[in-house]
């Protein structure tokens, strides 16, 4: 699932992560995917924090710009 993400044009990516409800179910699957497709410590400790605390605003506009500069979520590799 990570992987078709991040397949996806860049702004359609922005697109997802700005709609509120949808952004955070969006970021939720994407990384517990990435967890199942790649497991490392760096996928499972981001995938639980983001889980646990992942519902705000400064995490998801964090990934927003993440995304836009290095093409992946923050502290999500796939």
């Amino acid at each position: 699932m990570a992987k078709k993400f991040f397949n996806l044009p860049r702004l359609v990516q922005v697109l997802l992560l700005l709609i509120p409800v949808v952004g955070w179910i969006i970021e939720l699957i994407i990384r517990w995917s990435a967890v199942a497709e790649k497991f490392t410590a760096l996928n499972l400790v981001a995938a639980i924090l983001f889980t646990v605390v992942g519902w705000g605003w400064i995490l998801n506009v964090l990934d927003i710009i993440w995304i836009l500069a290095f093409k992946h979520l923050f502290l999500t590799k796939v």
